[in-house]
């Protein structure tokens, strides 16, 4: 590598996380640690291990990026705990996405799970305390297992409590591993101990100040090196007092976070955020935590008697209508107010030379502190939307005015082409990164859905952009992309391509995009990191050396991942068969449904559907993560989760009332049998007027080696053979909440209204989603019948502990989208309810489901993953199709993607 080359510390799960220095504080999940969370430690006692990575699961929808796993405990079987927790962590895709953190005080246990864990994983920790020779044998083990390293401030003598043995621990411990060991330096986490303040001891004065400056020197003096800890130590002396200690925890943090340290432990319910802390308070703990005065210990004690049990107040302040103009409009802008702002922007106008300066002097200096706020965590993704649409408002009052005068164009920070790609329907995280790009100052030229290529290159070049920005949600959309790179290299294009929407990764973008286009590709995951990634792209100093690391990185992640799909083990579709899941079929698990045949629900009272909705990933779509309805009240995101939550209820309380969407299902039960090992046959007696009809469902089958016993799933194993002359029955269905959607957001954005915009697709495809499920609760208790007693509230429904699975077409069990085809002959779907399937086979309306009914008592969700091409060519010749068109359809899913 050579010397002037940035290097970051990068882990991964199933998927990569690169720490730079842009990158937000990391946060490590600590609830699977039986020594911190006493839940976690009974359930792995009980050996509930299921129940465990529930508390694992729960982390990482939290928002914890790394998890740390510990299983040191008397009682315990440390070693055989960890190696079997990984295992099943393995096995579970929204967890075993983000690294692992292995964590002991026993070697033992460290190595076997090195030994099983995925991707690259953290040690913590090893340390000089045993003397440097057992250090440096437990580096070296630790460097050939390809894992990054926690290394605590302690040697021979004893833990560091003091600035300067920080230090001198830290550069010993870096130059053994670094100059003897050959230890990557980026590898390399010092946790510098984090103990508590305000103890009284005159000792413990400088604790949190020391650990800040260590923090400092390190990151100065030890290259490359990252910096953690428990930052809830910090506060351990005001146990008891919540508001006092979430002060604490929060100003340490900010401060901690200023001098470099990049990652830690944290408990987001317990902090407060850095700029609501009462001012009088957060004098006295910084007094405390920066060693300000000499009684700052017993100030603090003194004043904390005060603020026990205090609740946040709540009340609407106007007083702001008093301060300067700019305050006035820059304050409208970060809060969202947009009653002012036209008066308030009328005012700017009658003191400006010009309409436009208003613009670009007034309201982008408002929307700089908008983004500057966004890029430091200090505001969320909804609220930055709702910025947006008091500026909107402001230009839209402005604009007559700017015309009147002939004034010239704003010169804005560059011109951004946004598109959902052909074929797909779906936009509401495109608008999102649209609306926060124009929040920055960028002219944004929106393509809106279904953009056909040749439309984005032309409007390209029509528009001279300065970058184009692809979005899409459906597998297909991934090839679309994959064509547009290759024309855009083809037509000699030399502005960069961003690539974006729920099925894209970092991966599909190195592996199958990258390569098709010389200029700079990049995938943005989320909004929050939409606007640096464009500012490094388009930033004249720094733009030709971020594209180049960008290819680099690219390049090498393309490399690593082939690499590693390689190494995998996969057994022949022959031999993938044979390992079938095998059920011993007994009538007694099979019901005949009480009314075979199709059924079609028009006009459905969406008031029903209340109780169904999910709102967890109505969250996740504005980019606050966290489970609901424990995120409202959450202490990091839980006050503006609740103030979403609420304009998400009127709006929703207008539309039921109004009656602004409209509701339709179709479903059959139908006879089926499997057939041909991996076939679905039924027969239909509603699809044609005169006798039966049937139907094959072709499905796909797990080729990935397995442990001994797992078997190899296909879903056509739910389904009773042919030969067992059992007679059994599936089931298929297509809803849809998204009648009328399109017109309510369009005539949201033409009063400049982003927000509600936004907010009203989410909420069309949570219906949507609420309307699978209550369906799927009707066709169990009633139509087909097989669970009539079964009694769920909305928390099981959501967690699927009903008897039977819906899987669609499109997702990991069925990645193939052509079986939609099937499912709308056989229904009729489009003619009877209105879902029309584009040439993608993406549903329209966006706000739409469709899938399958399995009963069986074995029936369960599964991933297909990755299948071998002698799969592909079998598929081809089932469907009945060119071996080319199976590979499009089944592309992400192939090995190396041949």
């Amino acid at each position: 590598m050579k010397e002037n080359e940035e290097r970051y510390l990068k882990l991964s799960g199933l998927e990569p996380l690169v720490i730079t220095p842009e990158s937000n504080f990391i946060n490590v999940g600590e609830r699977t640690n039986v020594a911190g969370s006493k839940r976690f430690l009974r359930l792995i006692k009980e050996e509930k291990f299921d129940e465990a990575l529930d508390i694992a699961r729960e982390q990482v929808e939290g928002g914890a990026q790394i998890i740390d796993i510990n299983m040191d405990d008397g009682l315990i079987d440390g070693k055989e705990a960890m190696v079997r927790f990984l295992n099943l962590i393995v096995s579970e895709p929204d967890i075993a996405r983000v690294p692992i953190m292995i964590d002991s005080s026993k070697w033992e246990i460290i190595e076997a799970g090195l030994q099983v864990v995925q991707g690259k994983c953290v040690v913590n920790s090893i340390s000089l305390k045993e003397g440097k020779e057992e250090f440096v044998h437990h580096a070296k083990l630790i460097k050939r297992y390809g894992a990054a390293v926690i290394v605590m401030a302690f040697d021979e003598v004893g833990q560091a409590d003091t600035l300067e043995r920080r230090k001198e621990i830290a550069k010993r411990s870096y130059d053994i591993l670094v100059n003897e060991v050959k230890f990557a330096p980026e590898d390399i986490i010092f946790d510098l101990n984090i103990f508590p303040v305000a103890t009284g001891m005159e000792e413990h004065r400088r604790n949190a100040l020391d650990f800040i400056e260590g923090a400092q020197w390190v990151r100065k003096n030890l290259p490359y090196c990252s910096v953690s800890g428990g930052v809830s130590n910090v506060s351990f002396s005001f146990r008891g007092n919540n508001p006092v200690r979430e002060a604490i925890n929060s100003a340490f943090l900010y401060h901690a976070i200023q001098a470099g340290m990049n990652m830690g432990i944290v408990n987001p319910t317990m902090l407060e955020v850095y700029d609501d802390i009462p001012k009088d308070l957060l004098e006295y703990v910084e007094d405390v935590l920066l060693d300000r005065r000499d009684d700052a210990t017993e100030r603090l004690l003194e004043f904390a008697e005060t603020v026990v049990g205090t609740e946040k107040e709540s009340k609407v302040d106007l007083s702001w209508r008093e301060e300067p103009l700019q305050d006035r409009i820059t304050r409208a802008l970060v809060k969202g107010i947009d009653q002012y702002i036209v008066e308030d922007v009328e005012e700017a106008r009658q003191k400006a030379k010009r309409p436009l300066e208003v613009i670009e002097g007034n309201l982008m200096t408002g929307m700089n502190v908008v983004g500057d706020l966004f890029g430091s965590g200090k505001m969320f993704l909804p609220q930055v939307v709702k910025s947006a649409r008091v500026m909107k408002k402001a230009v839209a009052y402005l604009t007559p005015y700017i015309e009147a005068s002939k004034d010239s164009n704003a010169k804005a920070a560059g011109k951004i082409l946004m598109a959902t790609v052909k074929g797909d329907v779906h936009d509401i995280g495109k608008n999102i990164v649209s609306v926060v790009l124009a929040c920055n100052n960028y002219e944004i030229v929106d393509l809106g859905v279904m953009v056909p290529p040749e439309k984005i290159i032309n409007k390209a070049k029509e528009e001279q952009v300065d970058i184009i920005g692809l979005s899409g949600l459906i597998t297909p959309s991934l090839d679309e992309m994959v064509f547009l790179a290759k024309e855009m290299e083809r037509q000699n294009f030399t502005v960069p391509l961003l690539i974006g929407g729920a099925t894209t990764s970092k991966a599909h973008t190195a592996v199958k995009i990258d390569p098709q286009y010389s200029n700079a590709v990049v995938h943005v995951n989320d909004a929050s990191r939409a606007v640096t990634v464009v500012g490094d792209l388009l930033q004249e100093e720094t733009s030709v050396q971020y594209k180049k690391s960008i290819k680099l990185d690219y390049d090498s992640f393309r490399d690593k991942f082939l690499s590693r799909t390689r190494q995998k083990e996969y057994l022949t579709l022959e031999e993938a068969r044979k390992n079938k899941l095998q059920i011993d079929w007994n009538p007694a698990d099979i019901k005949k449904p009480n009314q075979l045949g199709v059924q079609v629900w028009e006009d459905i009272d969406l008031n029903l559907l209340l109780d169904f909705i999910d709102w967890t990933p109505f969250f996740r779509s504005w980019d606050l993560h966290g489970k609901y309805p424990a995120i409202l009240t959450d202490d990091v995101v839980g006050k503006q989760a609740t103030e979403l939550f609420k304009d998400a209820q009127e709006l929703l309380k207008t539309v039921l009332d109004e009656k602004l969407l409209k509701g339709k299902a179709i479903f059959g039960l139908f006879p089926a049998h499997q057939i041909a090992e991996d076939d679905i046959e039924v027969v239909s007696s509603s699809a044609v007027e005169n006798g039966e009809q049937t139907f094959i469902f072709r499905t796909l089958r797990q080729q990935l080696k397995k442990r001994d016993g797992v078997p190899n799933i296909a879903l056509a194993d739910f389904i009773a053979p042919k030969e067992s002359g059992i007679q059994d029955y599936m089931g298929c269905f297509c809803v849809s909440t998204g009648f009328g959607t399109q017109e309510l957001a369009a005539d949201f954005e033409k009063k400049h209204d982003d927000y509600n915009s936004i907010m009203i697709k989410a909420l069309a495809d949570r219906l949507a989603e609420a309307l699978a499920e209550y369906l799927h609760k009707e066709v169990r208790t009633k139509h087909w019948g097989y669970a009539v007693n079964e009694k769920l509230d909305n928390t099981a429904l959501i967690e699927e502990k009903y008897r039977g699975i819906r899987p669609a077409p499109g997702y990991p069990a069925c990645p193939d989208h052509l079986e939609k085809l099937t499912i709308w002959d056989m229904l009729n779907v489009e003619e009877k309810i209105g879902v029309q399937l584009t040439d993608s086979l993406a549903m329209w309306p966006a706000a739409s489901v469709s899938g399958y009914y399995f009963a069986h008592p074995q029936a369960k969700y599964f991933g297909l993953g990755k299948i071998e091409q002698d799969q592909v060519a079998d598929f081809a010749e089932r469907k009945n199709i060119k071996l080319e068109e199976a590979q499009k359809w089944l592309s992400p899913n192939i090995v190396d993607g041949n």
